[in-house]
């Protein structure tokens, strides 16, 4: 009975820190600026392509 306890603890403790890195992992991250200055897509803000817009989002129109 003890070792399937100890089990079961070690699991959760395991699965809470895994859910802990991630939670930091997430936080951490930078957000990307979509749609921002009127572009209707990724604007990239450094490098040799410095201003170009990638992956224009494009919603075709339903007709009805």
């Amino acid at each position: 009975m003890r070792e399937r306890t100890n089990d079961i603890v070690a699991r959760y403790s395991t699965a809470q820190t895994q859910a802990n890195q991630a939670k930091i992992m997430w936080r951490a991250r930078k957000e990307v600026e979509i749609n921002g200055n009127g572009t209707s897509g990724y604007k990239i803000k450094h490098g040799s392509h410095k201003g170009t817009v990638l992956g224009h989002i494009r919603i075709e129109p339903k007709n009805i």
